[in-house]
């Protein structure tokens, strides 16, 4: 008997006859850039045979599916190494991540970098025997048969229906089958089993370049009132070739770790005594983080943006009515009770209210519109907050300042008519690239985030709408899109400004979200021109995220070393001897009329220590001053670079200082 299928591969298709069994393996050899297959839409095991009349595509390894294949396919390795030096061992879920992987174990003891390299070792003896992967599909009763001493395992299978990314266990169980993968020697024995859905590489060979990274404490399920486990990372990619520049960029990424800087540079801190996740910002960051503000000010205002401010904590109605309590509610602080009144033998005789710290400014800014009777006239309204709030985040998943769980959002809701929906969308998205631009971000994709059916609110008919409007202006926009199923709010879909930094990790930045049912909530409406009464649509709209986060991320882009107009000291003076400092000063004083942020190092060190106390600090421009240059009115002009320039006339520096901080280069 034969089969016939469709061969899809890039932009060609072709038709082919084939023996009935023949698998993905048969149909593309032993061709190790091809880890698995997309049959009919759905990724598949290439040991498994092809459907007759199946659509069948390649999935190669360096493929966003292919390196996930890739990633859990080592995952796995690593657990059988695992369990092979530590018999104890009990598994928990192994999921890839973004760049690689990780394992959860209970084990007796911390693993130490020692162990790591064992592991390691074990993992290079697996990957040579290329032990074959094989998907058997079990029932309930047998899996619970086979992994009676996984208890995690155990669990798993019974909760099987409440899978959930987040904690990793889909990879594990889904709502259907079961199916259990086993490693296979070339001899027929099985050398170790795991229960997971898939799919996988065909055999450990495939696994061409992989490392051990780190351990670290984890929670099971990531909930902290279950056991305490130990984590596994790893990393794994198609070539050493690849291999080796990720461990590049990870090595220049922890030389840029803003949580390193800010320290050294005396930037921000977090105190213990304050909490995880809430920084504070010491006078040198504050300045950085006031002059990101004010320019952002000043381009919001160009814009026709009208700023508001509202408190920092509400009632619980409010949330209520905005439906955050039925969907966010897992990310809020818990409720304060106030107001309560008791009688003086403790009896209530007034109920106390439930106040919340806000984790976002948007019911606010609708009970602005609310406040009063509005016209079409004044739509679009632009309404525009620097706007602190405050989530609740799990301790594993604080990250200094890109994920703290107190920060400032700038924040802007605007309202307009459904005619005025799409301009203000592309005038919108047009603003926020421009002024991410400014601050020296350059390097964009845009993600359209869609609904998600189990967690949203609304009609299908006004999500699509909502979806294509958002969709047509990101492709106007002339950026790549990727599509990011089922990542909208539950209120609307949105388009998310994905930027690389300096070192070719992205980041997620500014994002844009069309909401057609908010406004319904809070019977937000207007008087059209017809004298109707019209619901306003409303887009939601953080630029930086929140600017705590974008320090972190500008912090990390630049590795310290700020454009000078962003620099919290732009200058410094350094006199060649003490005598000199007051010709130095003087030389400040004409740089601070000129709004320019400089200080003169008076101090008793030696010259050159002063400089390298600069350039550790990463001031943009060093004036140095001898005797020879106060008698000419110049300066020896160093850069951050250790280029100079000696002899410079004082107004001359001092005019290509004012330009560098105009034009907001970089120097």
């Amino acid at each position: 008997m034969s089969i016939n299928v469709t061969l899809v591969r890039e932009s060609t298709t072709s038709q082919e006859t084939l023996d009935d069994g023949t698998t993905g393996l048969d149909l593309f050899g032993q061709d190790r850039t091809i880890v698995a297959c997309r049959v009919d839409g759905q990724i598949r095991d290439l040991h498994l045979p092809l459907p007759d009349g199946a659509s069948v595509e390649p999935v190669l390894i360096d493929s966003p599916d292919g390196l996930n294949i890739l990633r859990h396919s080592c995952a796995h390795v690593a657990a059988q190494a695992v369990q092979n030096l530590h018999e104890e061992a009990k598994l928990g879920i192994g999921p890839p991540i973004t760049d690689g992987f990780y394992y959860d174990f209970q084990v007796a003891e911390p693993f130490t970098p020692e162990d790591l390299k064992a592991l390691e070792k074990q993992m290079q003896r697996i990957v040579k025997e290329k032990q074959s992967f094989r998907r058997r599909v079990v029932s309930d009763d047998e899996a619970r048969a086979e992994l009676a001493d996984e208890p995690f395992k155990l669990e798993l299978i019974t909760d099987k229906g409440s899978a959930n990314a987040e904690d990793g266990s889909s990879m594990e169980v889904g709502a259907g089958e079961l199916t259990i993968y086993e490693n296979v020697r070339r001899n027929g024995e099985r050398a170790w089993e795991d229960l997971c859905r898939g799919p996988h590489v065909p055999h450990t060979g495939y696994i061409p370049a992989f490392a051990l990274t780190r351990s670290s404490a984890a929670y099971w399920r990531g909930d902290q009132k279950n056991q305490q486990l130990q984590r596994l990372y790893g990393t794994a990619w198609p070539s050493k070739e690849e291999l080796q520049a990720y461990r590049t960029r990870m090595e220049e990424a922890a030389k840029r770790d803003h949580r390193k800087l800010g320290s050294e540079l005396d930037l921000f801190s977090f105190p213990e005594e304050i909490g995880s996740g809430l920084p504070v910002f010491h006078p040198k960051g504050e300045l950085i983080k006031m002059q990101m503000e004010n320019y952002s000010r000043q381009r919001h205002l160009e814009a026709g943006y009208s700023f508001v401010s509202t408190p920092h904590i509400t009632k619980g109605h409010l949330f209520e009515t905005s439906k955050h309590l039925d969907w966010y509610a897992d990310g809020m602080y818990p409720p304060m009770r106030v107001d309560e009144e008791r009688d003086a033998d403790g009896n209530v005789t007034k109920q106390g209210i439930d106040y919340y710290l806000k984790p976002m400014n948007c019911p606010m800014h609708n009970l602005i519109f609310q406040s009063r009777g509005r016209s079409y006239r004044e739509l679009p309204l632009r309404l525009f907050e620097f706007g602190s709030v405050y989530r609740y985040e799990k301790s594993g998943v604080v990250h200094g300042l890109t994920r703290a769980r107190g920060f400032t959002q700038d924040d802007a809701h605007i309202y307009c008519s459904r005619e005025q929906m799409k301009d203000e969308l592309t005038r919108l998205l047009t603003f926020v690239l421009d002024l991410l631009k400014d601050y020296g971000l350059d390097d964009f994709y845009l993600e359209l985030s869609t609904r998600d059916p189990e967690k949203s609110v609304g009609d299908d008919a006004t999500w699509e709408e909502a979806t294509r409007t958002l969709a047509e202006v990101a492709q106007s926009s002339g950026l790549e899109l990727v599509d990011d199923p089922g990542g909208a709010a539950f209120y609307g879909p949105k388009i998310s400004v994905q930027a690389k930094d300096a070192i070719g990790r992205t980041w997620q930045l500014s994002t844009i979200q069309l909401d057609f049912f908010e406004p319904g909530l809070f019977d937000l409406e207007y008087t059209a021109a017809d004298g109707s009464r019209q619901q306003p649509v409303m887009i939601h709209r953080a630029l930086f995220g929140s600017i705590e986060r974008f320090f972190g991320v500008l912090l990390e882009h630049y590795a310290g070393a700020f454009p000078v107009w962003l620099a919290p000291v732009q200058v410094v003076g350094i006199p060649v001897a003490g005598e000199f400092t007051e010709y130095l000063e003087e030389v400040a004083a004409k740089l601070r009329a000129r709004g320019v942020r400089v200080e003169v190092d008076s101090s008793d060190d030696r010259m050159q220590k002063k400089i390298r106390n600069a350039q550790k600090q990463k001031v943009p421009y060093m004036l140095i001053a001898g005797g020879d240059d106060r008698a000419a009115g110049a300066v020896s002009f160093r850069y951050r670079s250790g280029e100079q320039k000696n002899g410079v006339p004082v107004e001359e520096a001092i005019e290509e200082i004012v330009d560098a901080i105009a034009r907001k280069v970089q120097v």
